[in-house]
């Protein structure tokens, strides 16, 4: 019987030893999986969420300037015509 047990110390010894191997392999996996990641992402041209944020908001105020100065012109474009239409006032 003591045989028994100590052929299964043995393989459960094992089995925690092989376990322990593959997480830390696992872990090892990660890490350079990670690491190749953010080194291909640092090869892409990307940017921070900050940044595309602040240049959309940056694009809706220059798109509303651009339609206010649309209107502008368009109101002075009608007047520079009424003034050259003869009876104009000017």
């Amino acid at each position: 019987m003591q045989t028994d047990n100590r052929i299964l110390d043995d393989l459960s010894r094992a089995a925690t030893g092989a376990l322990s191997a593959f997480g830390a392999i696992r872990q090892e996996v990660e890490a350079q999986a990670r690491m190749v990641v953010e080194r291909w992402l640092q090869g892409q041209n990307l940017v921070a969420r900050e940044e595309f944020e602040a240049v959309r908001e940056m694009a809706a105020n220059a798109r509303a300037e651009n339609e206010r100065l649309a209107e502008r012109v368009a109101a002075l474009e009608a007047e520079l015509k009424m003034l050259k239409e003869p009876g104009g006032t000017g």
